[in-house]
């Protein structure tokens, strides 16, 4: 079994493709899913879990170009396989985000080196949202000032320099100072520095 919330979405009108890289899939400890059409994948309510998706690029009705384009959003890595492949087509797939494209018969080593490559993607992808939307919700619990202040300290002005930016007292800085490091949870005045970068504070103002 794979690890726990990670799915392989598989999406080919041929069903016996399909079911040859479920095999494949599963005997490599992979859950997966099949749809045969695009359609019927972008119906199928997903769990929000670590995914990829091989995907057909010319089916009947939808093709994997369009499906590619409806799901770009969600960010999930897409493998493109075809047995009629064209450098257009490749280009357009790999501009739109496509981390790799295969030809049918597809090489089963190379699939999987895919899938693994797709779902390592996702983790770091997954992880690094996570991490920002925690720092976000750091930098939301600073009151109005508070957010005021911490882009003038961490362009490296003196408490006593922020102080007349704001038309404050330099002791009101301190004290502002002191709850953005409480609630920004920064251990040392580099790592605010750091944290405030991740934000973009320093050259666009608040996020």
């Amino acid at each position: 079994m794979g690890p726990m919330n990670e799915m392989v979405y598989i999406v080919d009108d041929d069903p016996s493709v399909g079911e040859a890289l479920s095999n494949l899939l599963r005997a490599n400890g992979k859950e997966m899913r099949i749809f045969t059409s695009g359609q019927e994948f972008l119906e199928f309510e997903r769990q929000d879990a670590c995914a990829c998706l091989v995907l057909d690029l010319r089916m009947p009705g939808m093709n994997g170009l369009e499906v590619q384009k409806l799901v770009a959003s969600e960010t999930t890595p897409v493998i493109f396989i075809t047995g009629r492949g064209d450098i257009p087509s490749t280009v357009t797939a790999m501009k739109g985000g496509a981390i790799d494209f295969l030809a049918k018969p597809v090489d089963e080593v190379a699939l999987l080196a895919c899938v693994e490559r797709a779902l390592n993607l996702d983790r770091v992808y997954r992880k690094e949202a996570f991490e920002r939307s925690q720092l976000l919700a750091r930098y939301q619990s600073l009151t109005p000032r508070e957010q005021q202040v911490l882009p003038l300290l961490v362009k490296g002005l003196l408490n006593k320099q922020a102080a007349g930016e704001l038309g404050i007292t330099e002791y009101t800085v301190q004290i502002h100072r002191g709850h953005i490091m409480r609630k920004m949870e920064a251990d040392s005045f580099a790592t605010l520095v750091k944290l405030a970068g991740k934000l973009n504070l320093e050259t666009t103002g608040p996020p």
